[in-house]
């Protein structure tokens, strides 16, 4: 099995997510001279040649030929032209993982072409900074040994869960892939609410980030102790019987927030769905 020293990857793709998976992996052992990463844009490859020390190009094809793996790391709306385009560099049949987002095994397969073994992967934006929560799932070409692979690159973005069915990453999309912006939302408006009670808005800003921020520290440090993770628990933990805390919460279970969460979730893993049919569609 290829250990992150000696794996030769290629980044189809040189943008956000690039960058922090290849940040990621030369902090856990990969070699800037195992990395390439193509992108059309000089100004993005000058970056990360500068940043990473990696080698760039604008050649697809040049990028994967040799490479053990293959992160497909463009935009949904870009995944067609770009997989065609790539599938004839692909005659080595290197593991190809995908991080875009609604684009299915059966059309990366149909567009890349037959024996490709294909892992799809959906993190989301805290994985730009090694903080990110991503589920995976296999086609069936993949073998346990590429899982595991898979699995080593994934990891220097954060957090890495296999699902059990490509349809369950709607759902992780709708959970930890759009999560982050439910809690910037709701930090958003409580700072928002803090302001209109009277404190000056700088202060409320910087109150609701560190709070928001502070708080997902607590979960990390049971994390890092491998320790069970028990939300309700830690809520019960900062919440005093007949304090300020249970009447803010006793707010949100009679104003219906569970209800309100669930519905939400729901359209995002609906939309998720949406637009897998439409790439797909595509072609």
């Amino acid at each position: 099995m290829h250990t992150l020293s000696t794996l030769k990857i290629a980044l189809i793709g040189g943008g956000n997510m690039a960058r922090g998976l290849i940040g990621g992996l030369l902090g856990r052992g990969a070699t800037a001279a195992g990395i390439i990463v193509s992108d059309p844009f000089v100004a993005a490859r000058e970056a990360l040649e500068r940043d990473y020390g990696v080698t760039t190009t604008d050649d697809s094809h040049a990028a994967a030929s040799r490479a053990d793996v293959v992160v497909l790391a463009v935009k949904p709306q870009l995944m067609r032209p770009v997989a065609l385009d790539l599938a004839p560099a692909l005659s080595q049949l290197p593991l190809v993982i995908s991080v875009a987002a609604g684009i299915r095994i059966s059309d990366l397969k149909r567009w890349l072409g037959p024996g490709i073994p294909v892992v799809r992967a959906m993190p989301n934006r805290p994985a730009l900074i090694g903080a990110g929560a991503s589920g995976l799932y296999a086609g069936e070409e993949v073998s346990a040994a590429q899982r595991a692979l898979a699995e080593q690159v994934m990891r220097a973005t954060g957090l890495c869960l296999w699902v059990g069915s490509e349809a369950d990453l709607d759902i992780v999309t709708a959970l930890s892939g759009s999560g982050p912006a439910y809690f910037f939302r709701l930090a958003e408006l409580m700072a928002e609410a803090a302001v209109v009670q009277g404190l000056e808005p700088g202060t409320a800003r910087l109150l609701a980030a560190q709070t928001l921020a502070g708080a997902g520290q607590l979960v990390a440090t049971e994390m890092a102790a491998e320790k069970p993770i028990d939300l309700a628990r830690m809520r019960a933990e900062v919440t005093s019987k007949g304090g300020t805390t249970e009447a803010a919460l006793a707010v949100f279970d009679s104003r219906g927030l569970g209800v309100t969460v669930a519905a939400a979730q729901a359209a995002a893993a609906r939309r998720s769905e949406e637009l897998a049919e439409q790439f797909g569609a595509a072609g």
